[in-house]
């Protein structure tokens, strides 16, 4: 079993924990995880985010407004996540950024909701967590123009797009697709990212790494992502997880 175990991204109040949600946060130390940053995606799952931050020491929050749902959204919406960010558990303003994939939510309506909220972290200091699936360019052109600090997180651009994301200064977060059979880009970019700057993540109840694939996420698995990792950059899954749990304090401010 590994110790220093960062998930830097997580997202326990979805419906898929709802069976066993409190035994399960409650084991996690036990496996070894010594941080969570869970993802707010609308004020109402930012809310929870705080409420579990609160009630696990171990839990902190990130709160925001992800690009799927700003079709929802009340413009009051900004100031309440606003307000959030001065939580003293509220490590970063996310889950944000732009989803072309599906194309549910116009992309102009995108544009404008991540464009507002790079501008209220930058106005606090504060780190994003930033969703980005096939908008590499427009994601890229708002972070050069707000230079916010933060990472993107499960990363699924080229090499050359993410040395553009570390020229930044931002970091790459990686998670259970570095495992997959045929993730070629995501091994790329594992090998190429600068150790201090990488972050490792579960996106759970999503992208659960090879063996686990298909089973619901959870931060113990990481383990998985550090044994990969390690393999690519040569070296020894503790010592992932030891640089990684390191970097996600350094970036999100945590003692």
């Amino acid at each position: 079993m590994y110790g220093n175990i960062f998930d830097s991204h997580a997202h326990y109040d979805t419906e898929q924990f709802d069976i066993d949600r409190n035994s399960l946060l409650a084991s996690l130390p036990e496996a070894g995880i010594v941080g969570i940053v869970n993802c707010g995606t609308d004020v109402k799952s930012s809310l929870k985010c705080l409420e579990f931050a609160e009630r696990y020491s171990f839990i902190y929050a990130a709160c925001g407004i992800h690009p799927e749902d700003v079709n929802e959204m009340k413009q009051s919406d900004y100031s309440e996540i606003e307000k959030m960010l001065s939580h003293e558990k509220c490590v970063a303003l996310g889950e944000i950024g732009l989803d072309y994939h599906y194309d549910f939510v116009p992309r102009e309506t995108q544009l404008t909701v991540f464009e507002r909220q790079l501008e209220t972290a930058v106005k606090h200091d504060i780190p994003v967590i930033v969703h980005d699936r096939e908008a590499h360019a427009d994601t890229l052109n708002l972070l050069k123009k707000y230079r916010p600090k933060g990472v993107m997180h499960c990363f699924s651009g080229s090499v050359e797009t993410a040395k553009e994301i570390l020229k930044l200064g931002m970091y790459i977060g990686l998670g259970g697709a570095v495992t997959f059979k045929n993730a070629v880009k995501p091994a790329e970019v594992a090998a190429m990212v600068p150790a201090d700057r990488l972050l490792v993540e579960t996106d759970c109840p999503y992208m659960a790494p090879v063996p686990m694939r298909g089973k619901r996420n959870n931060s113990a698995y990481i383990s998985y992502v550090a044994e990969k990792l390690g393999e690519i950059r040569g070296c020894k899954p503790e010592e992932i997880l030891s640089i990684t749990c390191e970097n996600a304090k350094r970036l999100f401010g945590i003692c």
